[in-house]
């Protein structure tokens, strides 16, 4: 076997595995039923191109380190094996416990003092099985009880497991994340992590595992890109007119509906309060109706209509039932509303009122229990007699 040089064995602590944030949301927030921002995770791509090419990114083989070691008083041994391995802090090394032939205790020593063919006897196994999701060959190694770390990167920063998830096997990501692998790594190639690539690589099943399996919905790439952004990212440059492209847009559907259904929950807006930031970051306070306390959403999260209406200085109330309906002069339906916090309800024309609302009014009158509709001219004459 190859010798090795070093001076000094460093021993470098584990990563801290402890890591664990849209495009415009197709549904913004509005009136009536909206989509609530759940609290998130705990907070810390692929190009759109990239994703086209599954097998180009996912087969790339590392690159060969060119880093040289020369220390002052080296000293010289021979190695017996490898028989441990952990990711270096800077996502994208590695270092291995080696056993040495002349008996002295192992020691960690980085990748790149340590001779490219002892390395690749020990990783070569690891990284073909995690390329080609071969659960059986990564299950004999993950039980061999080596050492070896399920958190071992390449030279892109990419681990076993954002490999599998990139080629939509569940049963190989069931079984890193069983055996300890960081769910929320991100590579050093984009910063994706393995639910950006089952996201891309359009996986649904695989999103829906790693979601079940406590992965960040709203970890961001180097773009600041989410898994559910990329995937909208990919759907929108995605042909719909093309039925070889039909399957893919399904897919994208079913993978961004799973994200959404992680990241929101139903709630209704009661009205916005306050506006901060500039461009981009622009937010809203918003109050919503079932009393929740007030969050700040982003712009990106808020129906045009709510935006409109807030720049205009309109204020909200609470509409609770309709009690009547009339047709104005100008031939358009008005709805009679009561709200919660006036006295007396008000005409409305119907584009202002919830159409649940509306639809209830209409089951009541359908039974006789609400007032036909009568004209704006016959409204007028009832309270000119009324004054009279």
């Amino acid at each position: 076997m190859e010798a090795l040089f070093l001076s000094k064995p460093v021993a470098h602590s584990h990563l801290n595995h402890s890591s664990k944030h849209l495009l415009t949301s197709q549904f913004p927030l509005h009136r009536q039923q909206s989509l609530r921002l759940k609290p998130t995770h705990n907070t810390p791509i692929l190009t759109v191109c990239a994703i086209q090419n599954p097998e180009k990114q996912i087969d790339q083989p590392p690159k060969e380190s060119t880093a040289q070691f020369n220390p002052e008083g080296e000293s010289y041994g021979e190695v017996k094996g490898i028989i441990g391995s952990r990711a270096l802090e800077d996502g994208v090394s590695m270092e291995y416990l080696i056993e040495w032939k002349d008996g002295h205790a192992p020691t960690w020593v980085p990748s790149d003092f340590i001779a490219k063919d002892v390395v690749a006897e020990y990783e070569t196994p690891w990284w073909t099985a995690a390329k080609k999701a071969d659960q059986s060959a990564l299950q004999r190694l993950v039980e061999a009880e080596d050492g070896r770390g399920v958190d071992a990167v390449d030279s892109d920063g990419r681990t076993a497991l954002i490999f599998v998830s990139g080629l939509g096997s569940e049963q190989c990501v069931r079984l890193l994340a069983e055996a300890g692998a960081n769910l929320d790594h991100r590579d050093k190639s984009g910063g994706l992590t393995a639910l950006h690539m089952a996201a891309g690589y359009v996986k649904p099943d695989v999103v829906k595992l790693l979601l079940e399996l406590g992965a960040d919905p709203e970890a961001a790439d180097d773009r600041g890109r989410t898994p559910l952004e990329l995937a909208r990212e990919i759907l929108q440059v995605t042909p719909k007119g093309n039925p070889m492209q039909f399957g893919r847009r399904i897919g994208l559907e079913s993978v961004i509906r799973l994200l959404e259904g992680e990241i929101f929950e139903y709630a209704e807006v009661q009205e916005l309060l306050e506006k901060r930031g500039k461009g981009e970051h622009v937010e809203y306070l918003v109050r919503w109706k079932d009393g929740g306390a007030n969050e700040w959403v982003k712009l990106r999260y808020i129906a045009e209509d709510l935006q409109r209406d807030y720049e205009a200085g309109l204020e909200y109330a609470v509409a609770e039932a309709v009690v009547g309906k009339r047709v104005g002069d100008d031939g358009k339906l008005e709805l009679l509303v009561k709200w919660e916090d006036l006295e007396e309800p008000t005409w409305e024309p119907e584009e202002n009122v919830d159409p649940q609302l509306i639809k209830d009014f209409e089951l009541q009158q359908g039974n006789g229990h609400a007032s036909p509709t009568i004209k704006l001219e016959d409204t007028l004459q009832a309270e000119l007699t009324e004054d009279t």
